[in-house]
């Protein structure tokens, strides 16, 4: 089939004539030949039923819709317009509204059944077995048995939870696009590195802004431009204004999301209750790891518990620093200036300026020495795809996956910088999942994934100069990436990241602690001008630094894991009076008091709100996959960091093993015990 078509089985297509008038007639056609598939399954006498033409099929069935959407999906978040809006939820209730349906028709589930009864389903084994038991427990949970009418209604939830999260997204998306902070006196910008000034020029010639002669800054809400602004500017009333805008995302007029979240929860803890459950998070968190919404929330409550005196430590400290600077009593900052200021107490502590490490982290050198490090952890060749179908713009590359031995495993793309029609964040997604070869000789059909971020950006001649945490996003993301091209499961959709989601945080946390170690900092940390590796010195205060308010950092992640469960757990808290002060009120013990009460994160909580149930009840998992990523590195940290057997034994006891065992057996496999909740204390410097 043609590569230009969203309906191509390529794997790598050409996405500039992926065209938006393209995809109704496209996805329509799609949707009509996944129904056929399901129908055929529906139409079978029960003596017929196989395990072959009953879930196998259901397993085949609209792969071709799945890849199409797939690729809609993807472009409304990389290259988002209004066409492509206008025709994406045009299409939206008619895509949902086929997945809804799969579990909760009867006739298909009856064909289900009719192989399930069979004595030949109980001699099932490894791969086949999982998933035949997942499936059972999909459908169960998604209302297979429900009587007919609770079945109408469970489809016209989904469909409205699928059209709010997707209004919610685009709210979010244009009111940080909607603003713009233009500066013409450079002498405002004081405090500034050069590479934010640099990079708010060049991006505001972009816009038409200025000229050589007489340049302007252009500063934004995308995270490269705000953050080193509140960080590092030294002047309040600017910080306090770009603050004030980034406070608002998500609340002020077209784009105000209050009335959105209400009706989100709603639908979610209505479709709870259809479904026999006590809430939402019960619903959602059932065959994850921690089982239930009050498991997840004592894990926080715990985790809050063991971190709050370290907490209270340091906002007294940081208070205290500001007095002695200001001469002013001591007392709460004001929320455009705790950045400002915790910089300032960390330089002073640790004579560490993060800036000084950007030299050493230019975008290209960190690929390249990223892939080295897993080249020789897991055995893999990665190399720039020559020749590549077109991707979606001009700044994303193409890269080749191969095993040691030569084999194919996949095909990815990177994308790494602001674009206004881009979201905002960083995600790894998949665009197609193969398989491993069905018998000996034949050929490995080949994973497609993608990693997308919102870094710093190349000015003028310099390469795109990164800062630490940019670095660590990097591999963050990259984890993800392998999780889902090592997967070597016979069943796609047991691959990859289709774990349990607060399992399948792992793989992508754990690569983060490459980005701490001298060793492997030396494979990629260079200087783009000088090729020299990071300074001992400079390496030692960096590291020194490294659990600067840490206790900070985990209670931010927690207040969000708090706020997510408390909403899901008791949504009928928030179905009126003041949103963000209820919010505020239950994680009054988890954030910084401030002399300007602070806003909250949820209107633009996009974790949250932006799909029909994406992280919703599940923020946590962060936190939870952090406590297994912090034991799994401790075998690395054993046995050697490039220790290629222990990298194998991670690649095939995770890596490669996707949804086809029990998380908690894998990781057991890998370590063999439970993990070990300590182990992320330490880390954080929070316990000897």
């Amino acid at each position: 089939m043609n590569r230009t078509e969203f309906l191509s089985d390529s794997k790598l297509v050409d996405w500039d004539a992926l065209k938006t008038d393209l995809i109704k007639a496209q996805i329509e056609q799609a949707l009509e030949s996944a129904q056929k598939d399901i129908d055929a399954i529906c139409k079978l006498a029960p003596e017929e039923a196989t395990f072959e033409n009953t879930f196998l099929a259901l397993e085949n069935a609209g792969e071709c819709l799945e890849r199409a959407w797939g690729r809609v999906g993807h472009l409304t978040s990389v290259k988002d317009s209004k066409e492509l809006r206008d025709v994406y939820n045009e299409l939206l209730p008619k895509v949902t509204e086929y997945h809804t349906r799969i579990p909760l028709n009867a006739d298909l589930w009856k064909a289900l059944k009719s192989f399930a009864e069979k004595p030949e389903a109980s001699g099932l084994s490894g791969v086949q077995k999982r998933f035949f038991d997942e499936t059972i427990k999909d459908f169960q949970e998604a209302g297979a048995d429900l009587p007919a009418e609770e079945k109408t209604r469970l489809e016209s939830l989904n469909s409205e939870l699928a059209q709010k999260t997707q209004k919610f997204s685009e709210n979010v998306l244009d009111a940080t696009n909607a603003y713009e902070l233009v500066i013409e006196d450079e002498a405002r910008l004081a405090g500034l590195p050069e590479s934010a000034k640099q990079a708010a020029t060049q991006n505001a010639r972009q816009k038409d802004l200025g000229s050589d002669e007489s340049p302007v800054w252009r500063f934004t809400l995308h995270a490269p431009s705000i953050m080193p602004f509140l960080k590092f500017a030294e002047d309040e009333a600017l910080r306090k204004e770009i603050w004030t805008a980034a406070s608002k995302v998500g609340k002020e007029g077209e784009q105000d999301n209050t009335d959105l979240i209400r009706q989100i929860l709603k639908l979610r803890k209505e479709k709870a209750d259809i479904l026999g459950k006590d809430n939402f998070a019960d619903h959602v968190l059932k065959r994850r790891m921690a089982r239930s919404g009050a498991q997840a929330l004592g894990f926080v409550e715990d985790l809050h518990s063991k971190t709050i005196d370290a907490f209270k430590t340091e906002i007294s400290e940081l208070e205290a620093f500001v007095s002695e600077q200001t001469g002013e009593p001591v007392g709460p900052l004001e929320p455009w200036s705790i950045a400002f200021w915790a910089e300032k107490l960390r330089r002073s502590r640790y004579d560490f300026d993060e800036e000084e490490l950007r030299p050493y982290f230019p975008l290209n050198k960190v690929m390249q020495g990223m892939f080295g490090i897993v080249e020789r952890l897991f055995g893999l060749k990665i190399a720039e795809c020559s020749g590549a179908a077109t991707p979606w713009h001009q700044e994303v590359t193409v890269f080749n996956l191969h095993d040691a031995n030569g084999d194919l495993l996949g095909h990815f793309y990177a994308d790494w910088h602001p674009r206004e029609e881009k979201r905002g964040g960083a995600w790894m997604n998949y665009l197609d999942t193969g398989m491993p070869p069905a018998s000996k000789g034949e050929n490995r059909e080949p994973h497609v994934g993608l990693i997308c971020g919102n870094l710093t950006a190349p000015v003028g001649e310099k390469p795109a100069l990164l800062t630490h945490y940019e670095v660590e996003t990097i591999f963050h993301e990259f984890g993800h990436l392998l999780h889902h091209l090592l997967g070597n499961v016979e069943i796609k959709s047991l691959n990859g990241v289709n774990v349990a989601w607060d399992f399948v945080e792992l793989p992508s946390q754990i690569m983060e602690n490459w980005c701490w170690n001298k060793e492997s900092l030396d494979v990629f940390a260079r200087h783009y001008e000088t090729d020299e590796p990071i300074p001992d010195a400079l390496f030692e205060k960096m590291t020194a630094a490294r659990n600067f308010q840490s206790a900070m950092g985990m209670m931010r992640q927690l207040s969000f894991g708090k706020m997510d469960l408390e909403m899901h757990l008791h949504p009928e808290d928030y179905y009126e009076g003041d949103l963000e002060e209820k919010v505020r009120t239950v994680i009054s013990d988890y954030i910084l008091p401030t002399k300007t009460v602070s806003g909250v994160i949820v209107h633009k909580f996009s974790h949250l709100f932006s799909s029909s149930v994406g992280y919703a009840a599940a923020y946590y998992s962060y936190k939870w996959a952090e406590v297994l990523d912090a034991d799994a590195f401790t075998r690395f940290e054993k046995e050697g960091i490039f220790n290629a057997d222990t990298g194998k034994a991670f690649r095939e006891e995770i890596l490669s093993k996707g949804n086809s065992e029990n998380p908690m057996d894998l990781f057991k496999s890998f370590m063999g015990r439970e993990p070990d909740p300590e182990a992320l204390l330490k880390r954080s410097g929070l316990v000897a």
